[in-house]
């Protein structure tokens, strides 16, 4: 399941998890943002148990997006134990993806 992150619950939901966590950052109006949509989506269900996913909206949060410097979308940040270790920047397959994170 794809979760909703926001500037409210970023840090319940993304900092606090036991799991990792990837979070897309992504504006409505972004084109490869929305190409990426479809393979957020698919990863959140393959992979639920092992690595939570989800999206934030740029426009929606952007204190959470600003604390991260967050200046191209759509950028992916994979979260452990609270700490950004991987940032991705640009669309990606989702092969490519998938490598990424479990790297």
């Amino acid at each position: 399941m794809e979760n909703i992150f926001t500037d409210q619950n970023f840090e319940a939901e993304v900092l606090r998890s036991e799991l990792p966590v990837l979070v897309d950052f992504f504006a409505i109006w972004c084109g490869p943002c929305q190409m990426m949509a479809p393979i957020i989506e698919e990863l959140a269900n393959e992979m639920e148990g092992k690595v939570k996913i989800g999206k934030l909206n740029v426009d929606e949060s952007p204190e959470t997006a600003g604390k991260y410097g967050i200046m191209s979308i759509p950028t992916m940040i994979l979260f452990k134990g609270g700490e950004a270790v991987k940032t991705i920047v640009g669309a990606r397959g989702k092969e490519e993806l998938l490598q990424e994170i479990e790297n």
